[in-house]
């Protein structure tokens, strides 16, 4: 049976109408007000119309095209305005014709279902191209945070777009690892309902069928809610609505779920769409879960660091006190002041001062990189040639060079630029480059130390030390220290500016020091962005590289 509505005041063709089409329920009326209450109401189907009224049918007729109903004018002797033509699914002439009537009727009810049919399938597919966009931008979201707060807030945020639903819960961990639920709704929620809420989530969690990462207990739950509308309240009611729940799953462990409730039924589509919004936080959870544990070891790596760069610092300095107190010991008696000594004293004494040197150095470095790493360290810029640097260095370790028989020789290659920069860190740095050299190379080997002018774009480099020579740019001053020693394994290059790193073979292990010394180095030169660096060749030697950019004259 189908409701058609007959718009006439011909009693006439209302009593053909009735009679004729008995088995449908027809409405008459030629009211304009009560015609607008039976379209909203009632829905239906056909709406016949009579032409040949005593009222003016236009406006009318106006009301009723906007309705899906389908219109059918019956058409008399007056003439019928255009528009109601255009806009007309049926016609039928008047006097009315039993037989041509009803099979007009049961025509335009095929075509009404068609078009219900048809309207359902547009509103399903609008809803599908609206959801796809709601789970597009929300996945944009999603991959810009590392936050497990805003990750959740932004999947809440799809699922209330997408599904409009009455209440959504949401079970997830702070920070701190307090679980919270998080209640979306359009009303307000009873205390007794919030309750049975937060017993829903213990239950859930445990009885998840995945690892749970955290156990919980019903007072540990903290809500937070948001409300839409205070207008009302949602009491138990609520927990016999249709339900949709999915659990957070990160590595086969539950990290929480998501729930809601809804009193009109869920599709497949709706289904589909709420599983793929609890799945797409997942990925991008793990990454800030994995963040989160990376930032809390940084920051424990980092306050382990600076206790470790203090103890250096005070024992360091512990250190220096008496270790001063020992060489001047030992000087005032290798000077004979306390004494004669004998010749086998002589040779203790002489080791015991080598050795207060060398605890010396090592003290020092420590103290260096303690400051470098404290953003401590002093620097006194200036524009200065680098020339009698190299050579007061090449001077002050040549002693040292004769006890092995080594030559030292150095080259300028044509006419070096000033350099802005502290010419005693400097001193260190080549110092520190020199001496290795001469501790690396055997006995009547040569040590080779030479300066000249180098553009940027023409440093070679080994593929371990490119990304910090791409950061320059112009005129340089390049130093090289090479030597005739062990050489480096090319897979140990990229480690030989580490802190305490020492490359492993029978001669670093007889020279000894700190391994602060090249780490230092790469430190002070980094300061005069510059940049060093080495290659070598096993048994052959190596080279030890730096270079200072030029001054401008605004320094």
């Amino acid at each position: 049976m189908a409701k058609i509505l007959l718009v006439t005041d011909n009693i006439d063709t209302s009593t053909t109408v009735q009679t004729t089409l008995l088995e449908h329920e027809i409405l008459v009326s030629a009211d304009e007000t009560t015609i607008l209450d039976i379209m909203k109401v009632e829905s239906p189907d056909i709406v016949m119309i009579d032409t040949n009224t005593n009222f003016d049918i236009k406006p009318t007729f106006r009301i009723i095209k906007e309705f899906q109903s389908i219109r059918l004018l019956l058409i008399g002797e007056k003439n019928v305005p255009q528009d109601m033509l255009i806009n007309s699914h049926q016609f039928v002439s008047l006097p009315l014709n039993s037989t041509l009537l009803k099979s007009t009727i049961e025509a335009g009810l095929k075509t009404r279902k068609s078009l219900v049919k048809l309207s359902k399938s547009n509103k399903e597919l609008a809803n599908s191209l609206y959801q796809l966009n709601v789970l597009y931008n929300t996945s944009s979201q999603l991959a810009g945070s590392l936050s497990r707060n805003k990750l959740t807030d932004v999947m809440n945020e799809g699922i209330d777009k997408s599904l409009n639903s009455n209440v959504s819960c949401t079970l997830s961990f702070k920070d701190d690892k307090t679980p919270v639920l998080l209640i979306n709704s359009n009303y307000k929620l009873s205390q007794r309902l919030i309750e049975a809420l937060k017993l829903r989530a213990v239950l859930n969690y445990k009885n998840s069928g995945i690892d749970t990462t955290e156990m919980f207990s019903l007072d540990d739950i903290e809500v937070e809610q948001t409300i839409k509308y205070s207008i009302n309240e949602y009491d138990f009611e609520i927990l016999n609505y249709h339900k949709l729940l999915s659990f957070i799953t990160i590595d086969d462990k539950c990290y929480g779920y998501s729930e809601i409730f809804r009193e009109t039924d869920f599709s497949s589509d709706d289904s589909k769409c709420f599983q793929t919004l609890v799945n797409q936080v997942t990925l991008p959870l793990k990454s800030a879960i994995l963040y989160q544990e990376i930032a809390m070891k940084n920051k424990e790596l980092a306050r382990l660091e600076r206790l470790k760069s203090e103890f250096i610092s005070i024992v360091s300095h512990e250190l220096k006190t008496p270790l001063t107190s020992i060489k001047n010991s030992l000087d005032i008696i290798s000077s004979g002041k306390t004494g004669e000594t004998t010749e086998s004293m002589d040779k203790f004494l002489n080791m015991a001062k080598r050795n207060v040197k060398k605890l010396s150095r090592i003290i020092s470095d420590l103290l260096d990189m303690s400051k470098i790493e404290a953003g401590k360290m002093d620097y006194n810029f200036a524009i200065s040639s680098i020339s009698p640097v190299i050579n007061d260095v090449t001077q002050n370790l040549s002693q040292i060079a004769l006890q092995k028989d080594l030559k030292l020789n150095v080259k300028t290659i044509g006419e070096l630029k000033n350099v802005y920069a502290d010419m005693d860190r400097i001193e260190q740095v080549l110092t520190n480059l020199i001496s290795n050299a001469i501790k690396f190379t055997a006995d009547k080997g040569t040590i080779s130390i030479s300066a000249k002018m180098i553009d940027a774009v023409d440093i070679q480099t080994e593929e371990c030390f490119a990304p910090q020579i791409e950061k320059l740019s112009g005129e340089y001053v390049q130093v090289c220290v090479s030597d005739q020693g062990i050489g480096i394994e090319k897979e140990d290059l990229m480690h030989v500016f580490d802190k305490f790193e020492q490359i492993e073979n029978s001669l670093s292990r007889d020279v000894g020091g700190s391994g602060l010394g090249l780490a230092i180095a790469k430190q002070l030169i980094s300061a005069h962005k510059g940049a060093i660096w080495c290659d070598s060749v096993i048994n052959k030697g190596s080279s030890f590289y730096f270079v200072l950019p030029v001054a401008k004259e605004n320094d």
